[in-house]
């Protein structure tokens, strides 16, 4: 079995995080004996043709090199919003794109082109008019994407009537395009995490240190948390995780809510660097709303530490109320605030939530279960067809 993937997001480097699901999962299929080649765009400094843990990886021309920024940062959508050259760059990414793709499937000759995310990936696949199935996943932003424009769902729908299974890694996601698709036969199969580098430690817990994880911007939700920690009957604090455009305005809120001496601002890390974090939190908690499906809880839980976080989204997916975690109402401070206060309170700071979520996140949530199932879906189309 020949696989193309087609994404717009890679790891660039052995470590890096963009795209490192994708990653994960073309190694676990090629351990099942399915071949993997990818196909994505060019960057600064990346090799037009190179190999990465054991995936060979093709990466095309679109714009001038300066202008080469649309991919693996997750800034795309600012970039074409904000300027001409970021609307003229996506022009050339979707044209040379398209050949690309006719390109990669002419010289590999695939059994299947997967592609991640609708846009721009499938949209490329279903550009090129090349004739190999299609086999598209939704990752969460491009679903926001559809939803969110005027002239998106058209192509949303085109996209997924072309593509012969699609798949969403979180039953919320699943039903998000439904709605705007509701012809579409959408299975939810979600990406797969590291489960060596993520585990349990030795070293004991903080009893008062919660830890966010994501990007610092409203969608994230971190403001909310930081209202919520103000609120907390207990003298807990933060250690925070990760870069944004909101990060001065957070900054600025904390001071103001007389949290200067309770949190630390970490900034972005690479994953090797969460790991102790995660092991040392009381909980990881997880304000956002919309969220895809949560892939810092998965971490989280696959480190058996506890998870407070909103029922919105895909959390619901991976946080089971009570079991793996604790989920109140979206966006209410005071119940986030004394879902903290309740773990804090617990003699045993929670520690069984932690444990059931590692068995959940397990089961779910391995390279080699997630393999599994994409290797059934690639044998299901090519047999179809």
């Amino acid at each position: 079995m020949r696989v193309l993937f087609v994404t717009h997001s890679f790891p660039r480097f052995g470590g890096d995080v963009a795209g490192a699901f994708i990653l994960r999962l073309a190694r676990a299929l090629g351990e099942g004996g399915t071949e993997v080649r990818v196909l994505a765009p060019a960057g600064a400094q990346l090799a037009a043709a190179e190999t990465i843990d054991g995936i060979a990886v093709r990466r095309f021309r679109y714009a001038p090199r300066t202008w080469e920024t649309l991919a693996y940062t997750g800034t795309m959508a600012e970039q074409v919003a904000g300027s001409f050259r970021g609307k003229a760059a996506l022009a050339g990414m979707l044209g040379r794109g398209a050949l690309a793709v006719r390109s990669a499937a002419a010289e590999f000759a695939p059994d299947v082109i997967h592609a991640h995310w609708w846009f721009p990936a499938g949209l490329l696949v279903h550009a090129s008019l090349s004739r190999r199935p299609l086999v598209t996943t939704l990752h969460g932003s491009d679903v926001r994407l559809a939803r969110a424009s005027a002239w998106a769902p058209l192509l949303f729908r085109h996209v997924l009537a072309t593509s012969v299974a699609v798949t969403a890694v979180s039953g919320f996601l699943a039903d998000e395009a439904r709605a705007m698709a509701p012809r579409a036969n959408i299975a939810v199969e979600p990406m797969p995490v590291d489960v060596e580098l993520f585990s349990p430690g030795a070293g004991a817990r903080s009893p008062d240190r919660f830890l966010f994880v994501g990007r610092l911007n409203a969608q994230k939700g971190i403001a909310l948390l930081l209202e919520a920690l103000a609120a907390t009957e207990a003298v807990a604090s933060l250690d925070v995780v990760g870069d944004g455009p909101d990060r001065a305005e957070l900054e600025s809120s904390a001071r103001a809510l007389g949290l200067s001496g309770r949190v630390r601002w970490l900034g972005a890390l690479p994953q090797e660097q969460l790991v102790p974090l995660y092991r040392a939190a009381a909980a990881v908690v997880i304000p956002s709303e919309g969220e895809g499906l949560g892939l810092v809880a998965v971490e989280a839980q696959l480190c058996e530490t506890p998870v407070i976080a909103f029922r919105s989204g895909g959390l619901p997916d991976v946080v089971s109320d009570g079991v793996t975690g604790l989920l109140t109402p979206p966006g209410d401070v005071r119940a986030l605030a004394a879902a903290m206060d309740a773990l804090l309170a617990r003699a045993d700071r929670g520690a069984p939530l932690g444990r059931a979520g590692r068995d959940a996140a397990l089961a779910r949530f391995s390279p080699a279960v997630a393999a599994t199932h994409y290797q059934s879906i690639y044998e299901s189309v090519v047999h179809d067809r």
